[in-house]
């Protein structure tokens, strides 16, 4: 009966257990699941297994592997940690993750790691506790711990296992970042001991376990060993060699870690370098530092409690569970279609057509190429639009081949499928026509009808504009149903939103097909419905209206950029206004007050800025000095063009931050009961994502919700009274509060 219970359990948790050859092969395939994660039970059967296999005298070594496609072991259950709801409870799950791998690094066998696709977080601790890891050289293998991008940190045993492996310094690189590595560069670092093709990693693990088993295989890795071990290493002619490090930096690096000077030197630095960058915002990575100083400073046993601590404390924070509903949104936001209709369908892209070579048209071109992997066909007025937009492709491959993230030929391939022309020659079988040309209705209007006369009849039209209705579009479109936004953000390359706008006549299929072309492009992507501004623009609108009040207020530009730094977001607002363009920014205050009136009008404090010729970064002349490799600093020239000339106030931070902050969250409560966003949840992605917002504040509503709707209501009707119109409670606020309402269920 016990014997049945077992197998019945190994089932459930996806675990197979044959013999071949004197080797178990432990292989993990959780059912009816995408990618393994590891749970308690998950834990609990591989604890079993390893017993069984430690019993069994005809067992001399164990392989752990994979049976999914692309995936190893894709780290925790997320979901399971949600359950957790205090400190102690967490504790108690990091340290029996913990125990297990104990288990696992005892082993009196040898135990190989055969990875292939994701190993990440609890998947990466798992591998770290066997003896020998081999990995695949698949683009889709990935190595890492990215926990504190969770609001987390590795808390079965990560924090101190990767520093003995690899050292300190590239552990905390790897750990304090969140970031990954590909199968190469964890080579490098020591953190795989071979990396092979996918075909041949069954076979070579079974091999070299049964290797290692007879004696035949001598794993010497000289990293995190201490000084001796490196010096031993050395002489052998095996440290530096294997890690592709010269003597000199080898011996810096052992002089840092392996001397209470040296370590207290690298741990101070890490710590001022983190908190310049977290602004105390985030305490993840600040315990994950503290967790691994402890364990190289008094021993692994403490380093071990330390993390386990740590990790309790930081699975119930605000912060981790702001951090992990937003995973979850992303995470939902991939498996929907983006209409009302689960069981509509996208329509196969096999070619894009581009309209436009500038910036935005560059890096779309790009993303289609590189992430989407279709053939890509741009249109530009002329020779040198084309040829700036296929420069600027060939410009990011080229950067990514120079940081190694891609190999040359497989950059060259790529680009091989980005062509140009000055007309339609080579759109009559694309799929869809992503337009992005200047903000004109007129010209986009005679472009729609050029497209319509080249393309075939279901072709999708698709507008990359930031401020002009579809609706408005659709009307000089002969296929209304099949006119659509997609509006990118700039650099396209590098930032992650994609917001798809729908009017009342786009078709389902239109809507789920560029959806999917968001999703291979690598965006996360909401669908918003059609109104001036959309959802991004518009919120984006009041936030930069009143940082331009502020400075008619005699604000210091430093001091208000730092105040909203120091709410959160990424760059303070007036170094926004310079990145964006000045000019731009004055172009779009008459059409969001056209359309909303006078609480959306924006101040007349910057149109000397503008008649003086500054646009900001883009001709190195705006509120920030552009010269050369100098630190950027405050133009302070530019105070001459303002209300209060130079002579500044000096205004609280706090208020500061809060008067365009709440401007934002009021406009996204706007955008809501308007119906523009379909959830809150669309809106808390659209605002971190598309804008900036803090993560850690989870996005306008959620943060809302954090304040309590009735405060938040308070706080605007207190800035109403001292500053006007502009801070009119949205309706629907004042609606939610007479109900007792919140933005997400309570």
């Amino acid at each position: 009966m016990a014997a049945m219970m077992a197998q019945e359990l190994e089932a459930r948790q996806g675990f197979t257990y044959h013999v071949e050859e004197g080797v178990a092969l432990l292989v993990l395939d959780l059912p009816g699941e995408p990618v393994n994660t590891l749970s308690p039970e998950t834990g609990e059967v591989f604890a079993s297994l390893l017993t069984r296999a430690e019993k069994d005298p005809a067992v001399k070594a164990v392989v752990f592997i994979s049976g999914k496609k692309d995936n190893f072991v894709a780290g925790a259950k997320i979901d399971f940690l949600q359950t957790l709801k205090t400190a102690s409870e967490a504790t108690a799950v990091s340290r029996q993750g913990q125990q297990g791998f104990d288990r696992l690094d005892a082993f009196p066998k040898p135990v190989v790691a055969a990875i292939h696709g994701a190993c990440l977080g609890g998947g990466l601790e798992w591998a770290l506790a066997c003896d020998y890891r081999i990995a695949t050289d698949s683009s889709k293998t990935t190595l890492g711990l990215p926990e504190v991008q969770l609001g987390l940190l590795p808390g079965a045993g990560g924090t101190q296992r990767l520093p003995a492996l690899i050292g300190v310094q590239a552990a905390l690189d790897l750990i304090l970042t969140g970031k990954n590595v590909k199968p190469s560069k964890a080579k490098k670092l020591g953190l795989v001991d071979e990396v092979v093709p996918a075909p041949i990693l069954r076979n070579l693990a079974v091999r070299r376990a049964r290797e290692l088993a007879e004696g035949m295989l001598k794993v010497e890795r000289p990293r995190g060993q201490g000084l001796m071990g490196v010096a031993q290493q050395g002489r052998k002619g095996l440290g530096g060699l294997l890690l592709g490090l010269t003597n000199k930096e080898m011996w810096a690096e052992v002089a840092l870690e392996d001397n209470p000077v040296g370590r207290k030197l690298l741990f101070d630095q890490a710590r001022k370098q983190l908190r310049k960058k977290t602004r105390g915002k985030y305490p993840a990575p600040e315990k994950a530092l503290k967790a691994i100083r402890i364990g190289v400073e008094s021993g692994r046993a403490a380093g071990l409690e330390a993390e386990a601590r740590f990790f309790g404390e930081l699975v119930v924070s605000d912060v981790s569970k702001r951090l992990v509903e937003i995973f979850f949104a992303t995470t939902a936001l991939k498996k929907e279609n983006g209409t009302a209709n689960a069981d509509v369908k996208p329509r196969e892209v096999k070619k894009v057509g581009v309209l436009g070579g500038g910036l935005m048209g560059g890096g779309i071109a790009y993303v289609s190429s590189a992430l989407q992997g279709v053939p890509v066909r741009v249109k530009d007025k002329d020779d040198v639009g084309v040829g700036r937009a296929l420069n600027q492709v060939q410009g990011i491959y080229d950067e990514r081949v120079k940081k190694r993230s891609l190999a040359w030929r497989e950059a060259a391939a790529k680009m091989a499928l980005v062509t140009g022309g000055t007309d339609y020659s080579g759109f009559k079988n694309v799929d869809v026509v992503i337009e992005a040309v200047f903000e004109d209705l007129a010209l986009k209007h005679r472009i729609i009808g050029e497209v319509e006369a080249a393309t075939r009849e279901d072709c999708i039209f698709a507008s990359n504009t930031s401020s002009i209705p579809i609706t408005e579009l659709a009307k000089g479109s002969r296929r209304p149903s099949q006119v659509i936004g997609m509006h990118y953000f700039s650099p396209v390359n590098k930032m992650p939103l994609l917001e798809i706008i729908t009017h009342k006549g786009t078709a389902d299929w239109v809507t789920a097909t560029c959806v999917e072309v968001g999703k291979k492009q690598g965006k996360t992507v909401i669908v918003v419905n059609d109104g001036p501004g959309f959802y991004t623009s518009r919120i984006l609108s009041p936030y930069m209206n009143e940082a331009a009040y502020l400075l008619a207020d005699g604000a210091d530009i430093a001091e208000l950029d730092k105040a909203l730094v120091e709410f959160g977001f990424p760059v303070g607002p007036i170094t926004l206004l310079d990145e964006v363009g000045i000019d731009v920014a004055q172009k779009v205050g008459p059409i969001m007050e056209a359309a909303f009136g006078k609480r959306m009008a924006a101040p007349r404090a910057l149109e000397k800025v503008v008649a003086d010729g500054r646009l900001g970064r883009k001709n190195k002349k705006g509120f920030y000095t552009y010269e050369g490799k100098k630190k950027k600093e405050v133009d302070v020239t530019v105070y001459e063009f303002l209300p209060h000339g130079k002579n500044r106030k000096h205004l609280d931070a706090r208020e500061m931050a809060e008067r365009c902050a709440l401007q934002m969250v009021n406009e996204a409560v706007r955008c809501l009961g308007e119906g523009i966003l379909r959830s809150a949840r669309d809106g808390d992605v659209g605002a971190i994502f598309g804008l900036g917002f803090p993560p850690f504040l989870g996005g306008p509503f959620r943060y809302a919700d954090s304040l309590g709707p009735a405060e938040l209501l308070r706080r605007l009707e207190h800035y109403q009274v001292r500053y006007g119109e502009r801070f009119t409670p949205a309706p629907f606020l004042v609606d939610m509060v007479k109900a007792g309402k919140t933005f997400y269920p309570r």
